[in-house]
Parts: structure tokens; sequence; C-alpha cells
């Protein structure tokens, strides 16, 4: 999408939009090589928008006339309303939308509307479009990951007593409640929106204006045009703005991010939903079934979660590969900016409306998680840190015997709280059978008080604090 004049040229033969550089029309392959409508028809609203706001400037500025500006914006209008009704059609002769626009806009009102591209590039206006875009998604990616976050909540604060297995190397470690274990989820999201909003506030600046690599020497009012359509200010360098697509690749990055939480989470739910953990069962709406074995309840949507990580990873590598060898200023290679875009966008748009029905509607066992939840002597660090805090034992050595403890359970085919008095006198003397009082799973959890731990009233806390910060009443 690279700048050409646009103007007719006579020759037979010649495309009418590369003027009369060239005698003759592409050859079948750069026709197909060279189009971007296929994808770049996705732009249509921003490009009008950006073509309405620069004929107004330019009218303002008295380098079109009033007439002509009217003339020309009704037609965009009139643009939009086909569109929007009948979709944007694909002239591949055209190339991409800012001439399939500019190409209808010749049709309904004549001549003037050759007038539009006084004083633009396509390099500029395709920044614009694509920024406009970026900063539309960004905004759609917040709210989807704001409801995630909701839903995460609310069942957060449903469960922020219920006990489950935590886990290290996917081994049981120590009880955690299940709250504090989804809002472990909660936490992650947020940064997610936080990096989203970094990405949204870099993006803040309009493109328009910068023409092709050079800037134009028409007087024209560039804070204008970037109030007119939403930013902060215009951009302050000609050559960095039409080369630059850091943007892009913020987005992508954040999105990446954002797509290794989801999975993470998916993958927890697929474990959680197999026979032997039994955690947690998925809503019908969000599972299927096998072809041969009618017992089956597959959790799928969990499963392209996790696979749509990579696909979006993949397009965030993709567009970082295109962008780290190209000389300023435009490049041809630049037009394959658009597609990973428009592809992580959609899967992550899906994956996060996946995961929301998943939280939200899923069925959690909490018995079944209490009854895991001791495996493993779970509870032992507890005696470790009595020793140090009762018995005054050095962490170290407390760790020793209780270790000794572990052992000699293990050796009884019990509980650490099933040993008796006999027991702990072997194991060591300063082990009285107070200890034993705090191996239980619930006064396990319960002592985990320090901040961001997962004693159930820390967690209710933690719920109230996400509550505000969500509006939730």
């Amino acid at each position: 999408m690279a700048e050409r004049n646009t103007g007719n040229s006579g020759k037979a033969g010649s495309n009418a939009m590369w003027g009369g550089r060239f005698d003759g029309g592409p050859s079948a392959i750069m026709r197909e090589i060279n189009a971007s409508i296929p994808f770049d028809k996705a732009l249509w609203r921003q490009d009008i928008a950006g073509s309405r706001a620069h004929v107004s400037m330019l009218a303002a500025q008295g380098i079109l006339s009033q007439d002509d500006a009217k003339t020309i914006d009704d037609g965009l209008q009139a643009i939009a309303a086909e569109y929007e009704r009948d979709g944007v059609p694909e002239d591949w002769d055209l190339e991409d939308i800012h001439m399939t626009v500019e190409a209808r806009l010749t049709e309904l009102i004549g001549p003037v509307a050759g007038r539009l591209h006084t004083a633009r590039s396509r390099n500029d206006q395709v920044a614009t479009d694509f920024k406009l875009w970026v900063r539309e998604a960004i905004d759609q990616i917040d709210a989807g990951l704001a409801a995630v976050q909701h839903s995460l909540v609310l069942r957060a604060e449903e469960h922020a007593g219920d006990i489950m297995p935590g886990f290290t190397h996917l081994q049981a470690a120590q009880p955690v409640t299940l709250g504090h274990h989804l809002m472990a989820y909660y936490e992650m999201l947020r940064r997610d929106r936080m990096r989203f909003s970094a990405a949204r506030e870099r993006l803040d600046e309009c493109p328009l204006g910068a023409a092709a690599l050079a800037g134009t020497g028409f007087d024209l009012d560039r804070e204008a045009t970037a109030k007119a359509l939403g930013f902060a200010q215009p951009t302050s360098n000609s050559l960095d703005t039409v080369s630059d697509r850091d943007f892009a690749m913020d987005y992508l990055h954040a999105a990446s991010l954002v797509s290794i939480h989801l999975s993470r989470l998916a993958e927890e739910i697929i474990i959680w939903a197999s026979q032997p953990f039994g955690f947690i069962r998925l809503p019908d709406s969000l599972s299927t079934g096998s072809s041969i074995m009618p017992q089956k309840k597959n959790p799928d949507a969990a499963e392209l979660v996790r696979g749509h990580a990579g696909r979006i990873i993949g397009c965030a590598t993709a567009l970082s590969i295109t962008m780290k060898g190209l000389p300023l200023a435009y490049a041809k290679d630049m037009q394959d900016d658009k597609p990973p875009v428009f592809e992580a966008h959609s899967l992550l748009t899906l994956s996060l409306a996946a995961c929301e029905g998943m939280i939200a509607g899923a069925q959690f066992n909490t018995e079944r998680m209490f009854a895991l939840a001791g495996s493993g002597h779970a509870t032992a660090t507890d005696l470790a840190d009595w020793l140090v805090r009762e018995a005054g034992v050095p962490f170290r050595e407390a760790h020793h015997i209780t270790g000794a403890a572990v052992a000699r359970a293990d050796a009884k085919g019990c509980a650490l709280a099933e040993l008796t008095a006999d027991d702990l006198a072997a194991i060591d003397p300063r082990v009285t059978t107070e200890a034993l009082t705090h191996l239980s799973l619930e006064g396990s959890v319960a002592s985990r008080r320090s901040y961001g731990g997962t004693a159930p009233d820390r967690v209710r806390e933690q719920v109230a604090a996400a509550k505000t910060a969500l509006g939730i009443d």
C-alpha cells in the first residue's frame, strides 16, 4: 500500500492508479500478490473516518473549498451506508481499501473526489486506519478480560473457604483454597489489562499528515485531525510515522501473554475435568462428545483455548520477523502487518469468551478437592513452622525433624495428624501432641494469613478489593 500517483493515464493497458509511470498493467501474479483488499477491507470504517477528518481539516485550512469538502463528505457517508448494508466489494485491480473507497467516491461525485487525496499519502492513511483499528481492538479485549475477571471473582467469593490441593511440580504441596487459586488468574489478567492500557497510551499519536515519508508542503492542521480522530496529539517524525508498526507489535505481544495465561487456565481445567482428578464438571455447552465412545465428555473448548495460544504467539513472531530488517521508511512488506493482528484478535476474542463461559458455568466438586488436599502430607510445612515458632528450633533442623515425621507416617500408612504421642516422642521430644492440632487442613489454610496468603479471610479481602476495582456491587 505504498504511495503512488493516482492520476489517470491515457496509455492503453496501464493501471489508472499507477499513473503515467508504467506503459503496461500488472501481470496476473503481480495483481494477486499486490492486492490487500481481501483482508484490509476490515478497515473500511477507519478509512472513511480518517478521510472525513482529513477533508474537514483541508476545508478549515482553505486548501479545499467548503462546497467541495461537503460534496466529498456526503459521498463518504453514502459509501459508509453502502458498506454497512452490503459489505465491501473486492476489486483486486483497486488493490486496497483506500483505492476502493476513492474509486467508489469518484463514481458517486465525479472528479471532485480526486481532491480528497490532497496532502495525504496511502502511507500515512494506512498507518492512521490501522492505529484506529488496533485502538478499538484493545478496548474490545479489555472488555473481554474484565468479563473473565468478573467470573473469576464471583466464583472465588463463592469458594473462598473451600480447600483444595495446592501444587508445585504438579505434586501436592500445601493446601490452599479454591478461591485463592481462582484469584491467581484474576491477578494475571489484571497485569494483562495494564499491558494493553500501556499499549493504548503509546499508540495515542495520529499519523495523518505525515504523507509519504517527508511531510507535506501544504499548511495542514495536524492537531485538528488528531483531535477529530480521538488521538492525544499528532506524531512528531514523518519518517518514523509511516514506518512504525510498534503499536501492532505491542498489541500482539500483550495478546501473547494473555493467551499464555488463558492456556495455563485451560490446562488446569483439562486436568481438573479428568476422571483421576474429578475436580470440575464443565457445562455441556462448552464440551463435546466422541464419535465412537458414548461415555466421553471432552473439554474441547479448553483444549482449543490452549491451542489458540500457539497461533497467537506465532502471529506475534510473524510480524516481528517481518519488521526486523526494514530500512526507513515504508516498504511493501508492511502490507503483511494486518493479517497476523486480525487473526490474533479473532482467536483471543474467542478464547476470552470461552474462558468466561467455562468459569461461570463450571461445577466444582469441592468434596473431591478436600479429600485430595491432604494427600502427600500437605501440612508437613505446618509442623516445621510450629517447631520454629513454638519450640525455637532452627528451620533447617525443623525441616529434618518434619521429614522424619513424614517417614514415620508413611511407614504406618497414616496422615501426619494421626501420629500418636509415642510416635512424636520417638521422633523428637520437642514435638508434642499440641503440634498435631496445627496439622489439619482447616488449621493449615487458616494460618496462612500473610498478605496475599490463602487464608479465607485474606481471600475475601482480595475478592472485595477486586469487586471494587471491577465495579461489582
